[in-house]
């Protein structure tokens, strides 16, 4: 099948034709809810990233990827989902969907879009039919097989079936009541209550999830970001497992390289082989996720605009994660080993070697990601006393990121990712160097896992923060407007808009897109620039190597990526050779540059100091 009309982005205008649009590109990931507001109401739209994608054409980006916009109670952010095949009116209609759609091609974008499998709203028809259905008659017995209902353990079935804790905190299990009062059977959410997990080993799920991908393929998109992809499959007999799931638990062991000599790694855990492909935690990472997603491979294959499959696992070692896009599965998975390792030189040089290794074994893509709307964002964690630390949220009470110091990193950080070939994810407001809002008062908080866990951990709100559109607006022009007028007016009404759904901090208005847009040494302007030049350059494809320069102990790292080479497929012409430097100084003293390397072609402000790089910067150099 073919989508609409699709003007050439940066990453096809490049001279590797043959690669699929998606193996080298620049995604951005809008989280809806705030990224802009266009009937001023308060709330993110999808009317709004439409009047937004100049920004993203001109920010230089190759696709956008939509977190839920699906009819959900957003309980969860939207990732509790009603009707997979429509929009929440809070977003706007399913033929704002479809202008989006439409309006992103013709800018030369791609859109994916969020599918959330491994569970559905506690308002979805079927949940519904299942509590209202006589689970003793046929059709009842039908209805709760979509689900993972299960009787309670103990003489009277009043204790949960296995020990399982919910990732949001509490346990993972909830008793219902039966039609007729009496108790009943208890149902599996390994997040919120409002998110029952559903039962993969279920035709009719499995069917209905095919035809979910048709529907948004028909529709024009481009692909999907699948939530929780390591989650679908639970094992056999559902055996107690007594830690609370975590993200960060699954995903944040160490590679190989940073395990000690007594076959530990330095979280704790131990290593296992790295042939043994079963994994610990009996609700994640199960074999049957594999023989799903080939399935859904074959169904995107029918479509003829390369639409691609990304995985949210959060697993390890990275030799299992890479099982997922190993040919004929999913396309690309989220580096959150990256993500993980913070701002140190050994953490980050560690988890770069093994993604490179791993994938080069199943020949798929790197993807390479800071930040998104799960995690403190990276340039408040970086400013913390401890750069590795991943808090769950950050409160006014904690400790508070130097602000400055977490800035400066996270765009010499911009020029590690971008530099690594690949495909690079973007968070909204990444390119504007926005902070966490970390004095967010906890009565506006709303992520469930700041109240399941009783206000013990902050939860995600203070990165989803609304973006900052122009400073002197009203909630900084979250309600766009019409974007090119500078009184930031909501559309069609004399009247202010409301106040965006979370307040943002007042910091934010020096971080506002108007106040960088077209503004030399901003970060928009950084990102902007590199984007552009990894694209002239073709980093994206290019070969990886470290260098002899390459230090981690020393807090540097070193790498070079080489493209070019070979000729032009249409005129055959030869393409020179081009050997790239990537410098960055992690460390707390300067260092020398190369003297056989160009000058820069690209640094951050004030990093190179006679022919020296200085702390918490990188640079990018053309060899001689």
């Amino acid at each position: 099948m073919t989508t609409g009309p699709l003007s050439t982005p940066p990453s096809e205008a490049r001279n590797r034709p043959q690669n699929p649009w998606w193996v080298d590109a620049v995604i951005y990931q809008v989280y809806p809810r705030s990224f802009a507001d266009a009937d001023g109401n308060g709330m993110g739209d999808l009317a709004g990233v439409t009047a937004r994608l100049p920004y993203l054409q001109q920010l230089g980006v190759d696709a956008v990827w939509l977190s839920p916009f699906y009819v959900s109670p957003q309980k969860d952010g939207g990732y509790d989902v009603a009707d997979y095949r429509d929009v929440d009116p809070l977003f706007g209609t399913l033929a704002d969907a479809d202008a989006l759609i439409d309006a992103a091609h013709e800018a030369g974008l791609r859109i994916i879009v969020d599918l959330v499998p491994n569970h559905t709203s506690s308002a979805h028809p079927w949940f519904t039919e299942a509590l209202a259905t006589d689970p003793d008659t046929e059709e009842g017995r039908a209805a709760r097989d979509r689900y993972m209902f299960r009787p309670g353990a103990g003489a009277d079935g009043s204790e949960p079936p296995n020990n399982w804790q919910s990732t949001f905190g509490g346990q993972a299990w909830t008793r219902t009541t039966n039609p007729d009062g009496t108790p009943g059977d208890w149902y599996l959410h390994l997040f919120d209550s409002s998110q029952p997990d559903l039962n993969w080993e279920n035709p009719e799920v499995r069917d209905e999830f095919e035809d979910i991908l048709r529907f948004w393929l028909d529709r024009g998109v481009d692909g999907f970001r699948v939530d929780v992809a390591h989650g679908l499959v639970k094992a056999e007999g559902l055996p107690d497992h007594a830690e609370r799931p975590g993200m960060v638990t699954d995903a944040g062991l160490a590679p190989a390289a940073l395990s000690t000599d007594d076959g530990m790694d330095v979280s704790g855990h131990a290593e296992e082989n790295p042939q043994d492909h079963s994994h610990p935690v009996p609700y994640h990472d199960q074999e049957g996720v594999h023989e799903i997603y080939r399935s859904w491979n074959q169904v995107l294959s029918e479509y003829d605009h390369d639409p691609v499959l990304v995985a949210e696992a959060w697993v390890a070692p990275l030799e299992r994660l890479f099982r997922y896009v190993r040919p004929g599965e999913m396309h690309q998975a989220f580096n959150f080993t990256f993500l993980m390792a913070g701002w140190d030189a050994v953490r980050l040089s560690d988890a770069i070697t093994v993604s490179v290794e791993e994938a080069d074994k199943v020949g798929a893509p790197n993807t390479w990601v800071l930040s998104n709307h799960d995690t403190v964002r990276h340039a408040s964690r970086f400013g913390l006393t401890d750069p590795t630390r991943y808090p769950s949220g950050i409160g006014a009470e904690d400790e508070q990121p130097d602000e400055a110091l977490g800035w400066k990193r996270a765009r010499a950080a911009a020029l590690i990712e971008l530099g690594l070939p690949g495909s690079a994810y973007v968070y909204q407001g990444d390119e504007l160097g926005l902070p966490e809002h970390t004095e967010l008062d906890d009565s506006l908080r709303q992520d469930p896992t700041f109240f399941r866990t009783e206000g013990a951990e902050k939860g995600r709100d203070g990165c989803r923060i609304p973006m900052p559109w122009r400073a002197g607006a009203p909630g900084l022009g979250f309600a766009v407007g019409n974007p090119s007028d500078d009184d930031g007016a909501a559309p069609g009404a004399d009247a202010q808009p409301a106040a965006p759904w979370l307040p943002q901090p007042e910091s934010y208005a020096r971080y506002a897109a108007d106040q960088q847009v077209g503004v030399k040494g901003s970060t928009f302007e950084l990102y902007r620039q590199l984007i552009a030049v990894r694209g002239e350059l073709d980093l994206g494809t290019g070969a990886f190597a470290w260098s002899r320069f390459h230090a981690p102990d020393h807090g540097v790292l070193a790498f070079t990526v080489t493209t070019g080479g070979g000729r032009h497929l249409g005129s055959g012409e030869p393409i020179p050779e081009k050997v790239v430097l990537v410098l960055a100084n992690l460390g707390e003293t300067a260092v020398d540059v190369p003297e056989h390397y160009a000058a820069a072609i690209f640094s951050q402000d004030e990093a190179l100091q006679d022919g020296q790089l200085m702390p918490d910067s990188a640079a990018w150099f053309l060899r001689h």
